[in-house]
């Protein structure tokens, strides 16, 4: 700040607060150029780590493109099968995504960004609506509200699986004056006396059978909430449940071969010869 001769004031006293607030404005201004040229320095960096991750991850997206979509020969070449060429994909996304939410957090307050479309959760999902009320300013107290509209937003949820102990209690009641004791009959079970009940065989069934998760994972997964499942336990249950569910896959198989024709993987399938203990090769073939 910059002030005509004249426009001093005489005043010694005003002349030396005219000074020290000129001093401390110019060390505000320092202190905001140094702020600054430091936020700069660490974009600078944070956007030199960012493009080189980039760099790693694009070198192996084309890798990983030419093994999916090249010859049969570089695949061999290279040594890798389609479970590990589909993780890594997921990986290279991970890290993408990853680098954006560093840039964003690294840019700090930015444009809101317009509404996408986006396609809607399943209608059967549970909706847990709530609403979030602004605070009332004072000089609006006591007046009235109106509602005028409101801004909508779904975030998909998960609760995680949950394990608990289902207790069932058969009271035995006797009547004064009658000999005999009345109590109801206890519920069948799959496994009968058994520690699961048909909901946590249907859970472990699943996610062997359609997730992929062995019963030695699925042992870990559950040790986390503190509920000791042995996998050889596991597997004995589900050779119950293989037993109870017989009926159902004879009569899917009748089903099937009731058809015209059977369309089928020809896939081959390691078995053992009878008395022989050498493995052979079978393949799923349609009734003649």
């Amino acid at each position: 700040m910059v002030l005509p001769v004249s426009d001093l004031p005489d005043d010694v006293d005003a002349l030396k607060a005219m000074i020290l607030a000129m001093a401390r404005e110019q060390a505000a201004n320092e202190a905001r150029l140094a702020t600054a040229t430091a936020e700069i320095a660490r974009l600078e960096a944070v956007e030199k780590s960012a493009n080189e991750r980039i760099t790693n991850l694009t070198s192996i997206l084309k890798v990983l493109q030419r093994t999916q979509h090249g010859t049969r020969s570089e695949r061999l070449r290279l040594g890798v099968n389609d479970e590990q060429v589909s993780f890594a994909f997921e990986e290279v996304e991970t890290g993408l995504s990853a680098i954006q939410s560093e840039l964003d957090r690294a840019a700090g307050d930015k444009l809101k960004r317009a509404p996408r479309p986006r396609k809607g959760f399943a209608a059967h999902l549970e909706r847990i609506e709530e609403v979030i009320e602004p605070d009332i300013p004072d000089d609006c107290v006591g007046l009235e509200k109106v509602l005028i509209g409101e801004d909508r937003s779904e975030r998909l949820d998960v609760v995680p699986p949950k394990f608990r102990v289902i207790v069932t209690r058969r009271p035995k009641y006797a009547f004064r004056g009658r000999d005999g004791v009345i109590q109801a009959a206890a519920p069948a079970h799959i496994i009968e006396s058994g520690l699961p009940s048909e909901r946590l065989l249907a859970y472990i069934a699943v996610s062997k059978y359609a997730d992929g998760l062995p019963p030695y994972r699925q042992e870990a997964i559950y040790l986390r909430d503190g509920v000791e499942i042995s996998r050889s336990l596991m597997a004995q249950w589900m050779g119950y449940l293989g037993f109870e569910l017989q009926i159902c896959a004879d009569y899917i198989l009748e089903r099937v071969k009731a058809g015209e024709r059977v369309f089928a993987d020809e896939t081959t399938l390691p078995t053992l010869a009878p008395g022989t203990g050498k493995a052979t090769k079978a393949w799923l073939r349609a009734p003649a």
